[in-house]
């Protein structure tokens, strides 16, 4: 048979490579829920619960005077909106298509390709489920003001990316041990319940308390949010760099360990168990 042999772009590549990230992404989100609308809900309704939870557990516990002086419920999402978009996008690429998946037989696809499209569609629901959310509470409690929108928005987005690079290391660990994996990525996602600490404020913790906070890159970008979103508020004690240094260094880790488990990786190591 006769065959027509296009000559493909670096753009039409480039295109083509898009726009099967588009349909990735698209799958994700209606791999758990067939219906968009439905899977948005579960997404809001997990938001709202996490809020009303900590606003309940704080005035209970008497810790809102440890708030920024200023609207308390928008100091409680600024924490819960970066800590969802992370804890999602990380279990989104954990969970999206791995080395040994049959999918990655068709040529097009890639791992990086799955990656990119399980990130997207975490952050598509969190986006939309923080804008219902925003807007809801705006109609219907009072007016929100941000001092710096484009900030927080940097932060929402670092945030993400760090979810993701972290989440790269568990997909290419998820392989060779999948429950150790499974394990890893539920019991980092409980210790950042405290650890992202999004119930405190860098600025007010003793030296030796900020230390257990220090480490971790959503505890920085959490802070510096609340720095772009109220204006009597400026960390001290939290940077903007240092987030995005973890992400760059965790991203390198988790593509160099998925690609050596991408060389070695067998479908069939599972077979015998």
């Amino acid at each position: 048979m006769f065959q027509i042999n296009v000559k493909r772009t670096r753009a039409r590549t480039a295109f083509g490579m898009l726009e099967l990230i588009y349909h990735v992404a698209v799958r994700s989100i209606r791999k758990s829920h067939g219906n968009a609308i439905y899977g948005l809900a579960i997404n809001i309704f997990q938001t709202v619960l996490l809020i009303s939870v900590f606003y309940f557990m704080m005035t209970f516990l008497g810790m809102r005077s440890n708030a920024v002086r200023g609207d308390f419920v928008l100091y409680l999402m600024s924490g819960i909106f970066l800590y969802m978009t992370h804890t999602k996008a990380m279990g989104a690429v954990m969970g999206s298509e791995s080395s040994t998946s049959a999918i990655m037989k068709h040529a097009p696809m890639n791992t990086i390709v799955a990656i990119m499209g399980a990130a997207l569609g975490a952050l598509y629901l969190q986006m939309l489920s923080l804008i219902v959310v925003l807007y809801v509470y705006h109609i219907v409690w009072g007016p929100i003001s941000i001092e710096d929108p484009i900030g927080a928005m940097e932060m929402l987005l670092l945030s993400w990316m760090s979810g993701i690079a972290i989440g790269t290391c568990f997909l290419a660990m998820k392989p060779w041990s999948p429950e150790f994996a499974t394990v890893g990525q539920t019991v980092y996602s409980r210790i950042n319940m405290i650890a992202s600490g999004k119930m405190f404020l860098a600025n007010t913790l003793p030296p030796k308390m900020r230390n257990f906070f220090d480490w971790n890159p959503l505890f920085h970008t959490i802070d510096q949010a609340r720095g772009d979103v109220f204006v009597n508020y400026v960390p001290h004690f939290s940077s903007a760099t240092y987030p995005l240094y973890v992400t760059l260094v965790f991203l390198v880790i988790g593509l160099m360990a998925e690609f050596y488990t991408r060389q070695h990786a067998s479908a069939s190591w599972m077979a015998s168990k």
